[in-house]
């Protein structure tokens, strides 16, 4: 089923459709705005998915049993690893 819509655009969108129309890219403004709408859709689908997965690791770190490092812990560490690699 279709419902049919008026919106307006700024000239610049408009002319965007527009042109992608005349240069056969899509069969009518229609078909282009679909397109956009379906890949606004996508874009928010996996802008929620990526948001999901960064809460799922802050709360994995969160929950983690592990003691907490200090700044000057995680350098030291790090200082040995690269003096190993430098060896």
């Amino acid at each position: 089923m279709a419902e049919k819509l008026s919106i307006t655009l700024p000239t610049e969108m408009a002319d965007a459709i527009k042109a992608r129309v005349e240069a056969g890219l899509y069969g009518s403004t229609s078909e282009a705005m679909r397109a956009a709408v379906r890949a606004l859709l996508r874009d928010e689908e996996e802008h929620e998915e990526r948001l999901a997965a960064i809460r799922a690791r802050v709360r994995q770190s969160v929950e983690d049993p592990r003691p907490s490092l200090t700044g000057r812990e995680v350098r030291a560490h790090l200082n040995s690893i690269y003096s190993k690699h430098q060896s």
